[in-house]
């Protein structure tokens, strides 16, 4: 496969393993856990909690940035422009319910990071291109139990969007390390990872397994 071209602005990059956090109420046990994470590599975290309130929200993100800068690692909100503006995070990740490109980047100006959900259809994220993402995302790829219902993505489409669209393309659902490789092969430039992440006896190493696969490609 043909090197990535991971997204640059400034100093961050989309790449890797990209670590999304879990529904976790206890902002030690979060912060205990990203830690472990970011030990093993991860160079991309992005904040989702679908379970807390604003408050909490605003606090935790404002933790994880802290402590994602310690590790010079890139960090994103999920869903909220204003949020992410708030703790000056790196960028955003819109859904197909987050509003647009357009309105992310009058918020957090030509500097910051827009990701896109692009679900399993190309042609979303070819308009998402041309509205100015910085990276897409397209899943689920395998059974996800975060999100049981999720449409299926066949993964002839990383290798579309590689070689059509020219931009990271980051692969997410039910990814585990024992189907990860698929992906990357494909052309993943990263991959976003929930259960098989958090649900490890050790993060750290299990975080250091993820970000291995990239090296082999």
């Amino acid at each position: 496969m043909e090197d990535a071209a991971p997204c640059r602005i400034g100093k961050q990059i989309v790449s890797g393993l990209y670590a999304i956090t879990p529904d976790e109420s206890n902002t030690a046990e979060l912060l205990r856990k990203v830690r472990l994470v970011l030990q093993g590599g991860t160079r991309v975290l992005q904040y989702r909690n679908k379970l807390a309130d604003a408050e909490l929200k605003l606090q935790q993100a404002l933790v994880l940035r802290q402590l994602t800068g310690e590790f010079d690692a890139t960090f994103l909100v999920n869903d909220d422009a204003q949020l992410a503006v708030q703790v000056d995070a790196d960028g955003v990740h819109l859904g197909g319910e987050d509003g647009s490109v357009a309105e992310a980047r009058a918020l957090l100006g030509e500097t910051k990071i827009i990701g896109v959900s692009c679900y399993n259809r190309f042609l979303l994220a070819h308009t998402a291109v041309v509205e100015g993402a910085d990276y897409i995302a397209f899943g689920a790829f395998f059974p996800s139990g975060i999100k049981p219902d999720a449409v299926k993505a066949e993964v002839k489409l990383l290798q579309t969007a590689r070689s059509e669209l020219k931009l990271p393309v980051v692969a997410i659902g039910g990814i585990t390390l024992q189907n990860g490789a698929e992906l990357v092969e494909a052309g993943a430039d990263a991959l976003a990872v929930i259960s098989a992440l958090w649900s490890a006896p050790d993060i750290r190493t299990r975080a250091q397994e993820f970000s291995t696969l990239f090296s082999r490609t």
